[in-house]
């Protein structure tokens, strides 16, 4: 959260003045997607190849009986 607020002070000083608050929000606003799909794509905690594996093998077992 700390970094998050410290991007958004980064970002506001380089614009400096808004013309009005809306513009602020939409600034604000892009800094929180961006960094959501930062999360989304970059921390991933569990591997999730081997349950695919697990999910693809356990497919093919089904249609073989079938």
């Amino acid at each position: 959260m700390e970094r998050f607020i410290q991007e958004i002070k980064r970002r506001t000083l380089v614009v400096r003045i808004f013309p009005d608050e809306a513009s602020c929000m939409r600034l604000i606003r892009a800094v929180a997607a961006e960094q959501h799909e930062e999360w989304l794509e970059g921390s991933r905690y569990v591997n999730l190849e081997p349950l695919r594996e697990q999910a693809s093998t356990m497919k093919t077992n089904y249609l073989r009986a079938a």
